[in-house]
């Protein structure tokens, strides 16, 4: 079920409304078109489908049913086997036994020796591989046989088989690209078609045959009216509340919300001017109101955030203390810092073009204005955006980190070293309790001491602030009464089409 919008919001919905019955004649209709297809709505492309470089949240969850990976994860955050199960032979050395039978789609086996060619080049520093860092504990990799793959660690990690998520790719294609396919190459439940298109991409179930297409619509009000005219079967994410009421309403769509782990924060250009300033950063953070935008931008389908990781994970932090909604106190800082009206703080902020993600930053530029900060949107389409905030082109933005389950997001996203290419550290943040604290927690054996270090690294982080948690997003799931058997998980990962079919009914 929808959970009802706050009344306040009720203006925007009929502006919606108005929108889709504007632009209902603007859209042809192509209901028949392709129909034993199962069509996906996307509001942006995948960066990329090769595991190696896989970071942004779509390409993430298109690998995935692309590509094996050594290790998944259970419900509970564990680490399970996917393509290989794996003991531990001494405390810096893994086995990893590989399933038999399995095969590439062009029919080629899969064997140790792509495993090996995966790793390597992910290990290798010209590969620039922004994985590379989660994984710098590994000394070596040797194949003795067929479908075993040993790796050497460099320190004791009773967590690192949860680290091996990389998608394999064949060796044939790492180590001889002129002779690979034009379409990538995988081994998981659906091998690309054709991936041409910069706006769609065509999958194929391999058990079944069963056709998938994702089509990248960037405009949310134009992905509802494709849903309308049944040219989209599916939608996930990415959708203002009020599109989601208007579309849950009509005759054969259903609109559903799941609770979800999505971690959404600000982000800050440390080595910015102005916001290398700690109090500075603390004063953004008091001036946002979280709890306004969860209720009236997410119509309540948010939960506000203090760390990366939810309470209840193995790795969260319970006892943080929440950033207060404290606008007086901004000013006081600000006032201090020396900002005034007249000499007024100016302040970019980058984000994509999502509608709803502009309408946030809008919400957020109200609000620092009221403390006396000028918030700049510049929004850009999502390759653009994505680019300038790995290349550190910016002074604020925000994003979502999706699927964490391992605290390597800790050295990934916050270590002095992993700067991109080679990690997440977007805003450069440098702090060498944190560098500290993440290498003791890696060189730690015990799982309940090595937690206690993360709560602790979660700890400093909040009071430093390279980051403002904003809130963990639950997951829209839109669709037709064509498709029965499609859900989403708590990370929002596309598997649930694994078992996705199509029933035909006569309109």
């Amino acid at each position: 079920m929808v959970a009802q919008l706050h009344p306040c919001i009720g203006s925007l919905i009929r502006i919606s409304i108005s929108l889709i019955v504007c632009s209902f004649f603007l859209i042809s209709g192509c209901a028949d078109k392709a129909a034993n297809t199962i069509r996906f709505g996307l509001a942006s492309a995948p960066v990329t489908l090769d595991p190696r470089f896989a970071t942004d949240a779509t390409s993430y969850r298109i690998v995935r049913l692309v590509y094996q990976a050594l290790v998944d994860f259970d419900e509970g955050h564990r680490p399970v086997p996917s393509l290989a199960s794996w003991e531990q032979l001494s405390p810096v050395d893994y086995r990893f036994h590989l399933r038999d039978g399995q095969v590439f789609h062009d029919g080629q086996s899969l064997s140790s020796q792509d495993v090996l060619a995966t790793y390597q080049s992910v290990l290798d520093a010209t590969t620039a591989s922004p994985h590379r860092g989660s994984l710098e504990n590994i000394e070596s990799l040797e194949a003795p046989s067929n479908l075993v793959v040993d790796f050497k660690l460099r320190r004791p990690d009773p967590l690192f088989p949860g680290l091996l998520v990389i998608g394999i790719m064949s060796a044939k294609t790492l180590n001889h690209p002129e002779l690979s396919s034009p379409s990538p190459v995988g081994s998981g439940p659906f091998a690309v078609v054709d991936a041409s298109s910069e706006s769609r991409l065509l999958l194929r179930r391999v058990n079944d045959d069963q056709p998938i297409e994702f089509i990248t619509i960037k405009d949310a009000t134009v992905r509802a009216l494709k849903m309308l005219h049944r040219e989209i079967d599916i939608m996930q994410g990415s959708m203002t509340p009020e599109l989601v009421q208007w579309l849950a309403e009509r005759k054969g769509i259903h609109a559903e919300y799941r609770s979800g782990t999505t971690f959404t924060y600000l982000g800050f250009n440390i080595r910015d001017r102005e916001l290398a300033n700690v109090e500075l950063r603390s004063a953004i953070a008091h001036a946002i109101d979280r709890p306004a935008l969860t209720k009236y931008m997410f119509g309540d389908q948010a939960r506000l955030a203090d760390g990366l990781f939810t309470p209840d994970h193995w790795a969260g932090n319970s006892e943080l203390t929440s950033i207060s909604y404290d606008p007086d106190k901004a000013r006081a800082i600000l006032a201090k810092m020396g900002y005034s009206k007249d000499a007024q703080l100016e302040i970019s902020y980058k984000t994509s073009s999502d509608h709803f993600r502009l309408r946030v930053a809008t919400a957020m530029q109200d609000q620092l204005a009221k403390v006396g900060i000028k918030l700049n949107i510049q929004s850009y389409d999502w390759g653009t955006f994505y680019g300038d905030i790995k290349a550190g082109r910016f002074q604020m933005y925000s994003l979502s980190w999706v699927g964490l389950k391992q605290p390597d997001i800790f050295r990934y996203a916050f270590h002095s070293e992993s700067a991109p290419p080679v990690g997440a550290n977007r805003g450069r943040y440098e702090s060498p309790i944190v560098d500290v604290l993440i290498e003791r927690a890696e060189r730690t054996v015990d799982f309940a001491a090595r937690a206690g270090l993360y709560r602790e690294i979660q700890q400093v982080l909040l009071q430093d602030l390279p980051y403002v948690p904003l809130w963990f997003e639950d997951t829209t799931l839109i669709y037709n009464d064509r498709i029965v058997g499609y859900d989403t998980g708590i990370d929002g990962n596309y598997d649930g089409l694994v078992q996705t079919r199509l029933v035909n009914h006569h309109e």
